[in-house]
């Protein structure tokens, strides 16, 4: 018999993260855009990001023909000074004076080596602003092997994002709460046996 499976967070109804979901609405528009192996991740921070972010968009895929953006687009990547070994161009420059309002942060939800063959197989991407994270936090993705110390979940750096966006250092500690109910629950389901406890 198959599980039954929640019809919000896509996810089995015994591993259910809805209860984790804490809204919150941000002035920038968030566009998430992911790995198909991410999908059924139990781990992943993708879809509880969509699920608080009021507005977000969640595409699943590794190419996009046309991504969805009225607003001027700005991906959340860092600077990568490898790019031209691809044979990419350098990105457009970001500008400190665009407002959160006029924008729409494009995230890329997946490990570090997917998400560079996601820019290598999308032009659009490839064409656009990058906005690199500033000064952040230790990572609380506690249930998943980071290869660096900085490396952070993809809600968490999209909270981090917003925040500096809009100059508000403070405005998504709601999301790195859910964040952490979110491991929380995870761990307790390891250790139940619920989940593999695995990276």
């Amino acid at each position: 018999m198959k599980r039954a499976v929640c019809a919000a967070c896509l996810r089995p109804s015994t591993t259910c993260i809805c209860g984790c979901v804490m809204p919150v609405q941000s002035a920038a528009d968030v566009l998430i855009l992911q790995h198909p192996m991410e999908v059924a991740n139990a781990k992943n921070s993708g879809r509880l990001l969509h699920m608080c972010l009021k507005g977000s968009t969640l595409m699943v895929g590794e190419q996009f023909d046309v991504l969805p953006m009225p607003r001027r687009a700005v991906l959340l990547y860092p600077e990568t000074p490898g790019d031209r070994s691809l044979g990419l161009a350098p990105p457009p420059p970001f500008d400190p004076a665009w407002r959160a309002e006029e924008l729409t942060l494009v995230v890329l939800d997946a490990t570090w080596r997917k998400s560079r063959k996601m820019l290598y197989l999308n032009p659009q991407l490839q064409a656009m602003p990058r906005l690199p994270l500033r000064d952040t936090p230790p990572s609380h993705y506690l249930i998943r092997k980071a290869h660096k110390p900085d490396q952070l979940s993809t809600l968490e750096a999209t909270a981090y994002a917003l925040a500096q966006l809009e100059g508000d250092e403070h405005k998504y500690d709601s999301l790195i709460a859910a964040f952490d109910q979110f491991v929380a629950q995870q761990q307790a389901l390891a250790a139940r046996g619920t989940i593999s406890s695995g990276a």
